[in-house]
């Protein structure tokens, strides 16, 4: 059945390829092949921000849920503070109206040493339980605080997440739309249905799982690319205070494939500021453009973004490049190199990557 599916998506494709090249191919004939590959574009969108939707009404309900208990949680804190803030109202007005300097009055003017111990004693235990009261209060102040400002917090979360789903939901409404346009418009109704499914099936049953085995083991790999740059002579360099990491798209490349044989079939591209990973594996094509920016929060490093994702020639939607984004870290954080110098700037060019550094004064 995988075989099947790529073989007819590719002899597809081709076959679009070489129409649309073809100085006989009469416009409107090229206009209903693009529109069904617009079909297998869009049916695949779909599907993905149908995911984004999924994983976001996910949220939505643990939250709704966190919310809940955090409302217990501040009613039950409000309720304990009206005990403690009549018992620290009470310390409070009886030292302002003098009521425990008579105690130290009495401590101050006992005629005997056996008296003086017992109202120090006294003394002692009143001051304590004081201040024992006095943090309880404290505590229970500080707690309702921390609740009421994460349940606003946990409130403002939601209302993105409504806003998000609102969203998400439009567009698919909207490529649902121009799916069923572009079929009514087809002469080949039946055959983009099929392919919508199996082209669907595919990418949930393999391509998912085939491109987070990627993302994951470039993750791992990033883990230990700290190591390889301090092994492998010169890629890192000094001038004065400034630290440069200078890496080829060679040297990255060998020290992907010697983490993991994925990597064999899989290979990284430097150009101007931009980085292409791209390779074929079995019936899988993946490309990954993207860029490096320096990061501060919630550490110092430079992390990678992923601008566009390629499967088997079509383009995967913004909502699978943030999920991937935020489920696999691929950045590079120069402190695990050294602990004192922090990233200032990335580029890359000449099929280099270069990582300039600095020493830091935290």
């Amino acid at each position: 059945m995988r075989h099947r599916l790529h073989t007819k998506i590719i002899w597809f494709t081709i076959f679009f390829l070489l129409m649309a090249n073809s100085a006989s191919y009469v416009h409107a004939e090229l206009s209903i092949e693009e529109g069904n590959l617009n079909i297998l574009q869009n049916s695949l969108s779909i599907v993905e921000i149908d995911h984004e939707i999924k994983r976001t009404e996910d949220k939505q309900e643990e939250l709704q849920q966190k919310q809940r208990s955090l409302e217990t949680e501040l009613k039950q804190h409000k309720e304990e503070m009206v005990g403690h803030e009549e018992r620290a109202g009470s310390i409070v007005r009886s030292y302002y109206m003098g009521e425990r300097a008579q105690f130290l009055r009495i401590l101050l003017n006992s005629d005997s040493f056996r008296s003086l111990q017992i109202v120090a004693g006294y003394y002692e235990m009143i001051i304590l339980g004081d201040q024992e009261t006095l943090r309880a209060y404290h505590k229970r102040y500080n707690e309702l605080t921390a609740t009421s400002a994460e349940l606003d917090q946990s409130a403002y979360e939601l209302e993105q997440l409504k806003q998000n789903l609102i969203y998400q939901r439009e567009r698919v409404l909207a490529l649902e739309e121009e799916v069923e346009k572009g079929l009514t418009s087809s002469d080949q109704r039946e055959l983009m249905e099929k392919l919508i499914v199996e082209l669907t099936s595919y990418w949930n049953n393999v391509g998912v799982h085939e491109v987070h085995q990627y993302f994951n083991a470039l993750a791992v790999a990033m883990e230990n690319l700290p190591s390889y740059v301090q092994k492998e002579p010169g890629i890192l360099s000094m001038n004065g205070g400034t630290y440069t990491i200078s890496i080829t798209e060679a040297q990255l490349n060998d020290f992907l494939r010697s983490e993991n044989e994925i990597f064999q079939d899989f290979s990284f591209e430097f150009s101007d500021d931009y980085i292409i990973a791209s390779g074929k594996r079995d019936d899988l094509e993946l490309a990954v453009y993207g860029h490096y920016s320096v990061i501060d929060e919630p550490e110092n490093g430079i992390l990678f973004h992923v601008d566009k994702l390629i499967f088997n020639q079509f383009e995967l939607p913004d909502t699978t490049r943030t999920m991937l984004e935020q489920e696999f870290d691929l950045g590079f954080y120069p402190q695990k190199l050294m602990s004192f110098i922090k990233a200032t700037g990335v580029s890359t060019r000449e099929q280099t990557l270069e990582v300039t550094m600095e020493l830091s004064l935290k």
